[in-house]
């Protein structure tokens, strides 16, 4: 008897029962083209064998019968990602664009170091305070509390409640603070920083730290209940104020003073107010959103014990943050020794770095970190590994060939970029080495950024502060290395090289954790994944390189550094993912069909 016809059925309670195949996973091929970790658990294409119910699974033709109720689909995590991309690749552009037109109006040299060093006091202090508690362990705890009769409401009034208070009181402390911060990060017999004018900067810009926390906060409140867009598009507006803010600095007319130093100084005071204006804005921009949502914040003092341990996880998060900052106390001061703009080549070539990731990877893990907080809390570790898996799938088709491309057209960009208005050709080519000799990094930096999600969806804040200390044990002896070893011109390309060997060990230390704490990581699929990118990224770089050649030197630097970054660029990308499509590889079809969707659109 068929398994859809009716009539008598075994009498055996556990006989094994047919289930009709799952569309979109086509039998025999080796890539399913419905991606098992991105739709459901992996073990759900399984065969499956249940107790035998009395009425068929399926109906024959013609047989009228209620229809199973299909459930509630879940947030799609492509949509979500994929729009949060579009709103990260437009803050990460214009970011980068005030970038270039500081540059463009300063110079690269002592008070753009300054600026530099004063600009990352806020960001320090913020997440030593509470910027990696928020980030990687509140979304985790909030998402759990929903499950409360009031919807989480009173947990997160009172998380609110505290942390804005530990933020006035820090806040506060760090701008009478300043000058104690500058002498910590830069050597007072630098040539290349000015302390003076970089403590100047600092009282400008550290009231940034409770704005900050501000918008870390709702967004964490705004992302545990699934609404991703305004976290993504404020910092566009921030960004558009901060370019305002440059363009009024450069119709001012005179250059900043470096002797005598004065916080008066009127282009020091709009750097230093519009940038601070424009952080402002972004946590303000979210007020409405959550106002939305239907949350209403008040003070609501008290502790619970998700409270406590709310408590306990921070401790081993602020170690996380200390330990990193060692490291980059020493990455600041190593930087400062050498030539004059090293820390502005640092900066801004870690920006250019960061640029993919922020578009990919931070979009993929904020839509990502709720699902894999709900299986850590269900206890479902299938459904996290799958998720692990095809984020870490996703960000290698993804990242591999523009790390590979970015070796070649590093320079390119470098000169193309920051030799505009004061920027120098010396200075403008050194950012773009720095580009190049770090991209290899990349992908193993994203995963670095998945794995301590994971480690935090499963409250577990232990590992990556312990993670992170054996990187910074690896980092600072070959940080002194550079700066004993290399001329003081290359410092910073030595810098960003160990930057990028230590994001490796970091890779690998956290997937041997992970494979101990979870077992079988599919790691496999991984890796298969990852070889074909590499073969397809390879064959992209030997096509950029061919075509590099095509660019006669005539044209000069500036204008055959254009023409070679958009003709590799394209060139490079455009036979990599091509390779990955002829491949059949999956794990590029989401990228494809997004792209084409926009093209369209267009």
């Amino acid at each position: 008897m068929r398994p859809w016809e009716d009539g008598p059925q075994p009498s055996v309670p556990d006989a094994t029962q047919f289930i009709p195949r799952i569309q979109g996973a086509p039998v025999g091929t080796r890539w399913p083209t419905a991606d098992p970790d991105f739709l459901r658990p992996y073990d759900a294409l399984a065969t499956q064998v249940m107790p035998r119910v009395d009425t068929p699974l399926v109906k024959r033709p013609g047989h009228t019968g209620e229809q199973p109720v299909t459930p509630a689909k879940a947030p799609s995590l492509a949509k979500s990602s994929g729009r949060m991309a579009i709103a990260s690749l437009i803050s990460r552009i214009t970011g980068f664009l005030w970038k270039v037109l500081l540059v463009a109006a300063i110079s690269a040299g002592v008070a753009n170091d300054s600026f530099n060093v004063a600009n990352t006091f806020p960001n320090i202090i913020f997440e030593l305070l509470l910027g990696g508690v928020l980030s990687s362990v509140v979304v985790p705890l909030l998402v759990r509390s929903q499950d409360d009769k009031d919807g989480g409401e009173a947990y997160t009034q009172r998380l609110m409640t505290v942390a804005l208070t530990l933020l006035v009181i820090g806040t506060v402390v760090a701008v009478i603070a300043a000058p104690v911060f500058t002498s910590l990060y830069i050597d007072n017999k630098t040539n290349g920083a000015n302390p003076a004018l970089a403590t100047a900067f600092a009282y400008l810009l550290l009231p940034q730290i409770f704005f900050y926390g501000m918008f870390a906060l709702i967004s964490a409140v705004l992302n545990s209940k699934s609404i991703f867009g305004p976290t993504a598009w404020a910092p566009v507006v921030n960004n558009l104020v901060v370019i305002f803010t440059i363009v009024v600095l450069i119709v001012v007319p005179g250059d900043i003073s470096l002797d005598p130093v004065s916080v008066t100084d009127p282009k020091v005071l709009i750097l230093g107010i519009g940038v601070t204006a424009g952080i402002i804005t972004q946590a303000v921009l979210l007020v409405p959103p959550l106002l939305r949502s239907g949350f209403r914040f008040k003070w609501r003092w008290g502790i619970d014990k998700r409270m406590k341990e709310f408590g306990g996880l921070a401790v081993w998060i602020l170690g996380y943050v200390a330990v990193s900052q060692v490291g980059y106390v020493i990455t600041t001061r190593v930087l400062t020794s050498g030539s004059a703009g090293g820390v502005t080549a640092y900066a801004n070539a870690w920006l250019l770095f960061q640029l993919p990731y922020g578009v990919i990877g931070v979009s993929l893990l904020t839509a990502i970190m709720p699902r894999m907080s709900r299986a850590a809390a269900d206890g479902d570790n299938k459904k996290l590994i799958g998720d692990l898996s095809y984020a870490s799938r996703i960000s290698t088709v993804m990242l591999v060939p523009i790390s590979a491309v970015m070796t070649i057209i590093g320079s390119s960009i470098g000169l193309a970029l920051f030799s505009l208005g004061k920027g120098t050709v010396e200075d403008a080519s050194r950012l773009g080495d720095a580009l190049a000799i770090s991209a290899f990094a990349l992908l193993p930096y994203a995963l670095v950024m998945l794995q301590l999600r994971v480690f935090y969806a499963m409250k577990d804040a232990r590992t990556p502060t312990l993670i992170m200390l054996v990187m910074t044990i690896v980092k600072i002896p070959m940080l002194y290395l550079c700066q004993a070893l290399l001329d003081p011109g290359q410092i910073v390309l030595g810098v960003m090289m160990v930057n990028g060997l230590t994001y490796v060990v970091g890779a690998m230390l956290g997937q041997v954790w992970l494979w101990v704490t979870l077992g079988n990581l599919r790691s496999k699929r991984v890796l298969g994944v990852i070889l074909f990118t590499v073969v397809a990224s390879a064959l992209g770089v030997g096509a950029a390189v061919l075509v590099g050649f095509l660019v006669p030197a005539s044209l000069g630097v500036v204008l055959q550094a254009w023409i070679k970054l958009i003709l590799q660029g394209v060139v490079g990308i455009a036979v990599s993912f091509g390779v990955l499509m002829a491949l059949k590889v999956e794990e590029v079809a989401p990228a494809t069909a997004r792209i084409t969707r926009l093209i369209k659109r267009g």
